[in-house]
C-alpha cells in the first residue's frame, strides 16, 4: 500500500496517506531532540514526492520553528500546500507569565490560531487538533470558537488529542446536538507498547467514526530495531529524555524482533503495519530526523501480517486496562450469553447455573 492509497479520515470527505509525517522533530531548538532545517526540508520532500498528502505539526513543537519551517518551505514551492492536508495543534502556551497565552479559551484559540497561520505562511489549516484537555474551560466555548473558524474559512476540520474519553464523548454529542461542527479523529499515543487506548478511547472513535492517528507509534524508537538485550543505544537523541526499555517492554521488543526477521523487514515496519491492521481507520504519524529514518517507516506499508503474526503480538502486548475493562470481556460474555455463541463470540457458562436446575 503505497502512501498515494488514499484512505478517508473518519466521517468527513477527507483523504489522506495511510501514514502521516509528524514535524515535531523539525528543528533543533533546545528540547527538542529534532534536525536541522535542511534535513527537515528533506524529509518533507521525500514524504511528499512519494505520495504522501498528510503533514502534521503543532504550536509548540520546537517553540514555533516546526510550523514556520513548514510555512518557508511551501511558499518556496509554489503549488505544493493545496495539495497537502496540513494540521496543527493548540493549548501550548508559548509566553511564560501570560495565563491566556495557551489553552482552549476563545481569546487563546484565535490568538494561537493567528500565530500558527503567520508562522505556516497560509490562510487555512486543514485539521487543526485541541493539543489538551483543557479542564479551565467550558467544552462549549471550545467548541462554539472552533465551529466559528470552520464558518470563517480559517479551519477545515476538527480532532483532538491526549483528552479523556467522557469528556470527547460529551464534546461531541455537544458538537452533533447543536450543530456545530463534529469531531472527525482522535490523536492518542497507541503503538505495541502503549496500548490503553483500547480501553476507551479506541472503542469511542470506533463507535462514533473517528479515525485514530496514533502519535509515537514506535513508543521512543524502542520499536525501531536498534534496541537490543545488552547493546548500547548510540544513535537516538530521545534517549536522554525518556531513557531505555524496561524488562516487560523488552519481550515485546523481542517479539517484534522475530516477527521482522521471519518477514525480513524491519521491526519499525513490523510496528507500523501491526497498527494499519487494528479495527477502524488507523493512520500512524512517522517521525523521523534523518531521511533514512523516514525511508524504514515507509517500509511499514508493505508489510502484511498474517493472521498468525497478529495473534503472536495482540497475546505478547496484552494492557492491562483500568476498571471496568475487566467486567467487559469474557465475564461479561458469560452472564449475558450463558454458554452460546452470539456473533462469532464464543461464553461460558455461569457456575452456580450448572450447580443447580432451581429458579426462582
Amino acid at each position: 500500500m503505497p502512501l498515494d492509497h488514499y484512505v478517508t479520515l473518519g466521517r468527513s470527505g477527507l483523504r489522506v496517506s495511510p501514514f502521516a509525517l509528524g514535524a515535531m522533530t523539525f528543528g533543533e531548538d533546545p528540547g527538542g531532540a529534532g534536525c536541522s532545517v535542511e534535513e527537515s526540508e528533506k524529509i518533507l520532500a521525500t514524504y511528499l514526492d512519494n505520495g504522501g498528502n498528510f503533514v502534521d505539526s503543532a504550536n509548540f513543537y520546537t517553540n514555533g520553528h516546526s510550523e514556520k519551517i513548514l510555512g518557508d518551505w511551501f511558499a518556496a514551492n509554489p503549488g505544493r500546500r493545496e495539495r497537502v492536508v496540513l494540521a496543527s495543534k493548540f493549548f501550548g502556551n508559548l509566553f511564560p507569565g501570560d495565563p491566556n497565552g495557551g489553552g482552549a479559551g476563545r481569546s487563546s484559540i484565535i490568538a494561537q490560531l493567528d500565530e500558527t497561520l503567520r508562522r505556516l505562511r497560509t490562510d487555512y489549516l486543514d485539521l487543526y487538533w485541541l493539543h489538551n484537555w483543557d479542564r479551565n474551560t467550558p467544552i462549549e466555548e471550545t467548541l462554539r470558537t472552533l465551529d466559528d473558524l470552520v464558518r470563517a474559512g480559517k479551519i477545515r476540520y476538527l480532532g483532538f488529542s491526549n483528552t479523556p474519553a467522557w469528556v470527547t464523548a460529551q464534546a461531541q454529542t455537544t458538537a452533533l446536538f447543536k450543530g456545530w461542527t463534529p469531531l472527525i479523529a482522535l490523536q492518542v499515543e497507541y503503538s505495541l507498547l502503549a496500548r490503553t487506548v483500547e480501553g476507551e478511547l479506541g472503542p469511542l472513535a470506533l463507535d462514533q467514526g473517528m479515525a485514530l492517528v496514533p502519535w509515537s507509534p514506535l513508543k521512543n524508537g524502542f520499536l525501531s530495531g536498534k534496541y537490543r538485550r545488552d547493546t548500547v543505544v548510540t544513535d537516538s537523541a530521545r534517549s536522554a529524555f525518556v531513557g531505555g526499555p524496561s524488562e516487560d517492554e523488552f519481550v515485546v521488543i523481542d517479539a517484534v524482533d522475530a516477527v521482522a526477521d521471519e518477514l525480513g523487514t524491519t521491526s519499525a515496519a513490523v510496528a507500523l503495519a501491526w497498527l494499519r491492521a487494528r479495527e477502524g481507520t488507523v493512520v500512524p504519524i512517522v517521525g523521523a530526523r534523518r531521511v533514512e529514518h523516514l525511508e524504514s517507516n515507509l517500509a511499514g506499508l508493505e508489510v502484511r501480517l498474517t493472521p498468525e503474526h497478529i495473534k503472536t503480538l495482540d497475546e505478547v502486548s496484552v494492557p492491562t486496562l483500568n476498571y471496568p475493562a475487566a467486567m467487559h470481556g469474557a465475564l461479561r460474555a458469560m452472564l449475558q450469553f450463558a454458554g452460546t455463541t452470539v456473533d462469532g463470540e464464543t461464553s461460558a457458562i455461569y457456575p452456580p447455573l450448572v450447580q443447580s436446575d432451581v429458579r426462582y
